[in-house]
């Protein structure tokens, strides 16, 4: 799976369904299992998923807006529009479902279930935050499908795109904080009419963990970050690579696009290079997109951009490279930590990643039940910790201009005795 992403006005969607318009063998690591069991009995080659409701790729495919419906535009190419409110709606009435036969089965009434059972869906304009939830799980369900070779996901028209592919690591903390698993499950015990409704608040919880897991999977997904040849495009990339980093996004490729700004190209790749010198022989690719000699108004001109999207790499980035080392005393891999203590406190374990700080004034490090919160140039990621730090707490944490270091200890409330 294929996701193209970048500033808004950057050319996001001319790449996706340029690059969408190649063909090319099946993806490395591709979660699919057919090729051949497609729409109408055509082979279902590549899928283009918008989650723009004004995306200009239909008129450019010259094919009607059919919500979460693929259309053909070609043999080998469809087009999958995703609607934020019609999955919204489907969504709640399914739910509320749910809600009215725990209400019916329930001889005491339950606070709250009743009034959200009686919201109808028509009444919904969004449900905050769960709106990127379901767009994403959509996205995941085509990916494990088979039914498709390729998937390009054009991110444009979704705001903030990093915000949106949080979406599900952000509903999943937010659920444990207020409703955490031991206490649903001690509830369904206790009260067995209302395990339904918690099987499926457990459903949704498994769906956001699967979703960034799929997101973070350099063998299945391929992101690419597309640029313009702009002032805005320079500032706006060190951000975006360490937003990518801290996500652990497993980025492809930097698409500079040549037909947007009015800077040259090869001024943009230069920075680039420089942001990425410390890659090394990393596996992001850097492509330039030319600018078009004609206005792009059909598919056959977005074929001619020839926009090549490299494949998943396989090479896991940012936290989901994430590393835990013991820092045992004696051992040789303990380190002072600056944890506004004086360092006072050696910690047991580290955990650390290759991470970018483009503003290291602005780095914030929280911690909410198994989740660390990190933030960086005001964008704020949980990060789920591996189960030995869950039982223990956060002493300090550094940079050493390549990777963040966090130290922890065991938590003597929590941790087995000897």
């Amino acid at each position: 799976m294929h996701v193209v992403l970048g500033p808004g006005g950057a050319g996001v969607s001319t790449v996706a369904a340029a690059g969408a318009t190649q063909r090319s063998g099946v993806s490395r690591g591709s979660r699919t299992t057919s090729s051949r069991s497609g729409i109408g009995g055509t082979e279902a080659h590549t899928l283009l998923i918008t989650v723009d409701r004004w995306s200009p790729v239909h008129d450019w495919a010259r094919v009607y807006r059919q919500p979460d419906e693929p259309v053909a535009v070609s043999r080998y190419l469809h087009l999958l529009t995703l609607d934020r409110l019609d999955l919204t709606e489907r969504t709640w009435s399914a739910f509320v479902d749910v809600l009215e036969h725990t209400v019916s089965r329930s001889k005491t009434a339950l606070p709250g279930v009743g009034t959200l059972a009686g919201i109808d869906a028509a009444e919904l304009t969004s449900l905050p935050g769960i709106d990127d939830f379901l767009l994403l799980r959509r996205i995941r369900d085509e990916a494990v499908s088979g039914r498709w070779q390729r998937i390009v996901v054009d991110c444009s028209g979704c705001g903030d795109p990093l915000q949106f592919l949080r979406g599900g690591a952000v509903l999943s903390q937010a659920l444990n904080r207020f409703w955490p698993r031991h206490r649903r499950l001690a509830t369904a015990s206790e009260r067995p009419v209302i395990a339904q409704l918690i099987a499926a608040v457990d459903a949704i919880d498994r769906d956001c963990l699967d979703i960034a897991e799929l997101f973070a999977d350099p063998h299945a997904v391929a992101v690419h970050l597309v640029l313009a040849a702009e002032d805005r495009s320079r500032r706006l990339t060190p951000q975006y690579l360490a937003a990518a980093d801290l996500m652990g996004l497993p980025l492809a490729s930097i698409q500079v696009n040549g037909g947007v700004g009015r800077e040259s190209a090869e001024t943009i790749v230069d920075m680039v290079q420089a942001d990425l010198a410390g890659d090394g022989d990393g596996p992001v690719r850097i492509e330039v997109v030319d600018a078009s000699a004609d206005s792009i108004d059909r598919v056959a001109r977005l074929r001619k951009l020839s926009v090549s999207l490299p494949e998943p790499h396989g090479v896991p980035r940012g936290s989901a490279a994430a590393a835990v080392v013991s820092g045992d005393p004696g051992n040789g891999t303990d380190e002072e930590f600056d944890d506004g203590r004086s360092g006072d406190t050696d910690p047991t374990f580290r955990l650390s990643w290759p991470q970018r700080l483009p503003d290291p004034d602005s780095f914030a490090l929280g911690r909410s039940g198994d989740d660390l919160l990190v933030t960086i140039s005001g964008f704020r990621h949980p990060v789920r910790l591996p189960s030995v730090l869950r039982r223990c707490t956060v002493v300090g944490a550094d940079w050493d201009g390549a990777k963040l270091n966090i130290g922890f200890v065991p938590d003597p409330a929590v941790w087995p005795r000897r």
